[in-house]
């Protein structure tokens, strides 16, 4: 038995020897600390590594642990210490706390302390645990939160809000500058994807889906499109979305898709003026065109007929001749003034009375041309349905108002058709805030694939009237575009024709 016990006490006495000898060794400090129930402390256990910690000196390690401590932790961290040490004594939960402490060859250095907390039979509370060195995780820590507050300083300067998009949850991360945009409150925010989905411009959807699509199919690099987003006041705004898939499963299915999203409403805005502007000079440049086609062919050709007969008058002296010549030179000269009299209304519309607007009763107009067109409605028995309010009011130019409806009513009563009644339907709607004035007749109608693009052109007839003079929709048509609206035409051979006038007031 002697020998027996003996043999289990070297044992126990080298795993001690064992234990110290890790614990000598360890980074960390290793410590007891005792609350005697009396109110002392006094530390039963301290690992050596206290003086490499705190760096003492020869005359410092002669003091008490507690000393110690109290030297080298940084006086404002001292109180938050004790008084956590105290909270965790009275509460008996784990203590643990991180404090700066001055050490003379190291500087200010970060110690994280984690300990155990149990209370004896006898009253006592002891505290087991490690003090380490954690100054290179705070600094780390501090680079990294330096880092995150650049990135969100040069995020919010860019005005770019950032989504994060949790595929296998169908959740996304939306940035305050995302929800900003939107016209919410600017924070962030974790909600579904369909948030965002179903505030797409209907007109958007599918290239937004299709360019989402073509990205997770490795068709591109990365994710790119530009929708029309409801805002939280009701209003679209144009955004522009970027996205790239972080990380794939093990089938390459996305799993996590990162982007940004940038308000590009002024940009659109500035490329829709842009194109509008093109337009305007590409109409300009057409008119331009219609113009020196007018000058360079009609009026030559008049002045060539004047040229001829001239001649021809003074080579033939007999007189039955000459009166037919002066016959044909007075054709030729009225057909010029008549050619003249079109350049000159065409230049009108472009300048003189482009500016004169009034506040302008539709129906009071519209009775008039129907007044002055009279015997040619009741000739040929034409029925006229006006839904038109009598209150109805445009902001227009008097004269062009008025030859528009004259010569849009007066092409519906020409062209109508041989074989039943005229019907001449006139209503207004409103499109975008713009009124719009329906005409429409049950006529002979226009093959709009075969003459669409050069109706509304100069000295152009689709139809074999013997008063057409194919001058009617091309003057329309400029009176509209000088007041900054618009004209469309649908037509159907055999059916009818409905011109939509688009005023900009």
């Amino acid at each position: 038995m002697k020998t027996k016990n003996h043999s289990n006490l070297k044992l126990l006495e080298e795993k001690n020897s064992f234990y110290k000898k890790l614990l000598f060794q360890s980074p960390d400090l290793i410590f007891q600390f005792t609350f005697t129930k009396e109110g002392t402390i006094f530390f039963p256990f301290l690992s050596k590594s206290v003086i490499t910690h705190f760096d003492l000196k020869s005359e410092e390690k002669s003091m008490t642990a507690f000393d110690s401590l109290k030297s080298r932790i940084i006086p404002e961290d001292f109180k938050a210490f004790i008084a956590r040490v105290y909270k965790a004594k009275l509460e008996l939960k784990t203590w643990e706390h991180e404090f700066r402490a001055k050490i003379p060859s190291k500087g200010i250095r970060w110690f994280k302390g984690v300990a155990s907390v149990e209370q004896e039979d006898n009253g006592d509370i002891n505290f087991y645990g490690k003090i380490t060195d954690i100054t290179i995780y705070k600094e780390q820590e501090k680079e990294i939160k330096l880092s995150e507050q650049r990135y969100l300083f040069a995020l919010e300067a860019s005005s770019e809000g950032i989504w994060d998009y949790d595929v296998r949850n169908k959740t996304v991360f939306y940035s305050s500058q995302t929800m900003k945009i939107l016209g919410y409150d600017a924070i962030d925010t974790v909600d579904s994807i369909f948030f965002w989905d179903s505030k797409i411009h209907s007109d958007d959807k599918v290239r937004y889906f299709k360019d989402v699509q073509d990205h997770i199919d490795e068709e591109t690099p990365y994710y790119e499109n530009s929708q029309r987003m409801l805002t939280k006041n009701g209003e679209y705004k144009w955004i522009l979305s970027r996205g790239k898939i972080i990380e794939r499963d093990e089938n390459n299915l996305p799993l996590r898709i990162i982007g940004t999203h940038s308000d590009i409403s002024i940009q659109k805005e500035k490329e829709e003026n842009l194109i509008r502007t093109l337009q305007i000079v590409e109409e300009q440049n057409s008119r331009l065109l219609n113009f020196a086609h007018i000058v360079s062919h009609n009026l030559r050709s008049h002045s060539g007929n004047i040229q001829m007969l001239l001649n021809i008058i003074e080579e033939d002296n007999g007189l039955e001749n000459i009166s037919e010549n002066l016959s044909y030179l007075r054709s030729s000269s009225n057909a010029l003034t008549q050619t003249i009299d079109h350049l000159k209304e065409l230049v009108e519309i472009q300048t003189v009375l482009v500016n004169k607007k009034e506040n302008l009763n539709l129906n009071e107009f519209l009775a008039k041309t129907l007044d002055i067109l009279a015997d040619e409605i009741s000739k040929n028995k034409v029925i006229i349905n006006n839904s038109i309010s009598e209150n109805e009011t445009l902001t227009y130019n008097p004269a062009y108002l008025e030859s528009i409806l004259l010569n849009l009513t007066t092409n519906a009563i020409r062209y109508s058709h041989p074989e039943r009644v005229p019907i001449i339907s006139y209503s207004i709607t409103t499109n975008e805030d713009k009124k719009v004035l329906n005409i429409s007749d049950n006529g002979l109608g226009i093959n709009l694939e075969r003459h669409g693009k050069k109706l509304f052109g100069m000295y152009k007839t689709f139809h074999n009237h013997k008063d057409s003079r194919g001058i009617g929709l091309f003057i329309t048509k400029n009176q509209i575009e000088a007041m900054g609206g618009s004209v469309s035409v649908k037509s159907e051979v055999g059916v009818g024709t409905t011109f939509n006038i688009c005023f900009n007031e």
